[in-house]
């Protein structure tokens, strides 16, 4: 039986082109990029045309990007980094990651403004927030990871570059999906992951506006401009670049294309009886590839295996650090039911089959789990 893979939000199958530029560096002699021996300067050049391939598709300078294992330590080091050098003060809407809260609650004192009831933080009443007392930095997300709601990004950071104050915008489910333009949007600090986008995994990066100098998270050697020490791992960082150059010519179709199958899914799941959408109802304020819903008097553990069984692989709002099927901190965060949601998400290699398994699947999953209810 083939299966229908709709979990992209967690994870894109990574992309031919980046299997391709990989390939070559995973046998053989991989020198380290710092040497000036010719199969170092090899090493640095392939590690550069990589920096300047994910600057591109940001639109960021390349010096402003710092590759790293992936957007959570991203999040660790701008948290670190501002925390440590402005004060311990961080805001942030409580529907952030996982990965910004635990990184702020352990390196900061946070601050957590509420959310509608679609998911997004009012511009101004964040703002409020911020000057209630010296803040040493705010995060928000392009858009949520759960329900897919995009966030007032450009009036956040206008208001926090007003005061003064630093602003992180975890761009990890966004890129890829949505247009970023980093330097004209104006933040000092950009997060993505490469997997997300069909990319490896254990490939990321931290982007850092020009001229702001931040302590280091890992420390113990001047990689990275001194921003980021260790050895850079060149073959995850070289599929990284290859699936975001992939990108930079074909992001607004796949981004139509996304849109398209999950307005079929969505179409599909709303027939059901007792099944709603969650997040902003409009479309454009929503990410292209990614639909969450509620589904009425079933849990979501059991829609999750009886969809499995059928080959379709979904995901639930279970918490990322637990890996358990734990009440969505997001959901709740927006006052609606947090145990029974769906989140369906397509990427790069969705095709029509996969949108119809679902189609054809989930309306007789939800009956059949509704009947042994009795």
């Amino acid at each position: 039986m083939s299966r229908a893979y709709l979990d992209h939000a967690s994870t894109s199958p990574l992309r031919p082109q980046a299997l391709e530029a990989m390939l070559p560096w995973l046998g053989g002699v991989v020198a380290d990029p710092g040497r000036v021996h010719t199969e170092g300067l090899m090493a640095r050049a392939a590690l550069e045309e990589a920096r300047q391939q994910v600057a591109a598709l940001l639109g960021a300078r390349p010096r402003e990007v710092v590759l790293t294992s992936g957007a959570t330590e991203s999040i660790n080091a701008a948290t670190y980094g501002a925390t440590a050098s402005r004060g311990r003060r961080i805001v942030a809407p409580a529907v952030e990651h996982s990965a910004v809260l635990e990184a702020s609650a352990r390196w900061g004192d946070l601050v957590r403004v509420r959310v509608d009831d679609s998911g997004r933080v009012d511009a101004d009443e964040l703002l409020d927030v911020v000057d209630a007392a010296p803040t040493a930095l705010v995060h928000l997300q392009w858009a949520n990871h759960e329900v897919g709601t995009r966030q007032p990004v450009a009036a956040v950071v206008d208001g926090c570059r007003e005061r003064g104050v630093l602003v992180h915008v975890d761009a990890a489910q966004a890129a890829g999906h949505l247009p970023i333009a980093f330097d004209a949007l104006g933040a000092d600090l950009l997060s993505v992951s490469a997997h997300k986008l069909g990319g490896p995994k254990g490939a990321g990066a931290l982007l850092v506006r020009r001229g702001l100098r931040l302590p280091p998270l890992l420390l113990g050697g001047d990689q990275e401009r001194a921003r980021r020490a260790g050895m850079e791992n060149l073959p995850a960082q070289v599929g990284f670049g290859a699936a975001a150059e992939a990108l930079v010519g074909s992001l607004d179709d796949e981004a139509a294309a996304a849109a398209g199958a999950c307005g079929h899914l969505l179409e599909a799941a709303l027939a059901v009886p007792g099944v709603s959408l969650y997040g902003d109802p409009d479309q454009s304020g929503r990410l292209p590839h990614l639909v969450c819903l509620g589904v009425e008097l079933v849990e979501a553990e059991a829609v999750l295996l009886a969809l499995d069984q059928a080959g379709v692989a979904a995901h639930s709002g279970s918490a990322c650090s637990s890996e358990s099927l734990e009440p969505s901190p997001v959901l709740l965060a927006m006052g609606i039911e947090a145990e029974r949601s769906l989140r369906l998400s397509v990427g790069w290699s969705t095709s029509p089959d996969d949108v119809d398994a679902f189609a054809r699947a989930f309306p007789g999953v939800v009956a059949r789990l509704r009947s042994l209810r009795g």
